[in-house]
Order: C-alpha cells, then structure tokens, then sequence
C-alpha cells in the first residue's frame, strides 16, 4: 500500500537504528534524503540499494507535489534527514501536512532526535520542557529570547558551533548569568562531550575552547512567583 514512512537515523553512531529502520529502508520504492552523501554512508553500512534523491529546505517546496502523486499512484516513500528525526527543526513538515491533506497514510517510526538525550543528560526535569529548536538568526529573535524570561519549564534549544556564544551571552543577559545550564555536542560520537554551570561558567568555557558538531543548550526553568 502507498505510504510514506518517517524514518529516524543515527545522530553519528551509525549502530543506533533500528531493525524495523533497516527493514523499511530496504523495503521502500524511494528515499527522500536531506544529503545523498551522508546517507549513502549509512546506506551503504547496511548494503542497502534503494532509489535515493534528495529532498531539502532548498527543493521541498518545488517537489513536493510531484511526492505526492508518485505516492498515490502506488510507491512507498521513506523520508530521513541528516541526523535524528525528519521534521524536528528538519525538512519533513510539509511533506507529511500535504500527505494527510491527500489521505496518504503517514508512518512516524520511533528512533534518534538529539533533544532527548541532552535534556536527560543535564540533569535538569524532564517531566515538562519547552523546546524552541533554533533561534531566529535576525528576526523575532529579541522576541523570543524575551518570551523565555517567564518560561518555567526546561528549556531546550539547537545551535550551530558559530553562535553558541553569541547566544549563551544573550540567555545570560534575558535569564540571569547564574541560571544553570548544560550544553551536550556530537551526541553518540566519539569526541561526545556534555559541560555543565552557570550560563557565565558555560559561555567562558566555550570561550576558550570552540565547539565543533552541533549543539543542545539546556536550560534550567525559571522559579513560579
């Protein structure tokens, strides 16, 4: 039956998918990847052949609908990103709202999104949390980091090595220097590192030392008054 699968994969270890991935992978008609390049690689880990074509925040608009009518005239697609899962500050959403606007049947598998592992790391509750994905880079963001002031919950947050300071600096300046925080990279890998503090503590560290990989910011929820 016509369908599109979401499929998470591995945020760097490639043994972190599941067998129920592995199978769909190799089961599908098409793949849509965020990079062909990085998931050839784990393609090619597990000796799978399928049909393989890109599908980014670049093309997603202008392909989309030729997606939806391949799926309904019969072929099963599996949507992946670069790391994690689809649709979670990745490609993904608007495919999968244009597939239920067309009774397409859509499949979320269980599997890999950096956001959990890094809020279970820092410590902090995880009963309740706020996630804000990215920041705006321009726009909205003075906004948004001012919205956070009355947050109670946990807050997490994805950011890139180049403005993990500039944005460590800007929580301090809207949530106090003292609010804890934790900050986890490169989940899963090798160089995986988790540092904890204050976010004065956290922004001096990396100061002195610039991050590679991706970034998860945590951040300890304000005090109800």
């Amino acid at each position: 039956m016509s369908k599109l699968y979401i499929v998470p994969t591995p945020l760097g270890n490639l043994e972190d998918i599941t067998l129920r991935a592995l199978r769909t992978l190799k089961e599908v008609d098409l793949i849509l990847a965020e990079d062909t390049r990085t998931t050839g690689i784990l393609l090619k880990r597990y000796a799978i052949s399928n049909k393989l074509t890109a599908h980014h925040i670049f093309n997603e608009h202008k392909t989309v609908q030729s997606l939806i009518a391949r799926i309904k005239n019969g072929e099963t697609v599996a949507l992946v990103s670069d790391a994690g899962t689809p649709s979670i500050s990745d490609p993904g959403y608007l495919l999968v709202r244009s597939c239920i606007e067309n009774n397409i049947p859509v499949e979320c598998l269980p599997g890999p999104t950096a956001l959990i592992p890094a809020l279970v790391n820092s410590g902090f509750p995880s009963d309740r949390f706020c996630f804000e994905g990215f920041l705006p880079h321009k726009k909205g963001r003075q906004k948004r980091l001012m919205q956070l002031e009355a947050e109670t919950r946990t807050i997490i947050l994805y950011e890139s090595p180049h403005r993990l300071a500039k944005t460590l600096a800007e929580l301090s300046g809207h949530l106090g220097a003292e609010r804890k925080c934790s900050v986890s990279r490169e989940l899963t890998k090798v160089h995986e590192e988790t540092v904890r503090g204050t976010l004065k503590e956290v922004h001096d560290y990396f100061g002195k030392k610039r991050p590679k990989g991706e970034l998860v910011i945590i951040v300890e929820g304000g005090h109800i008054k």
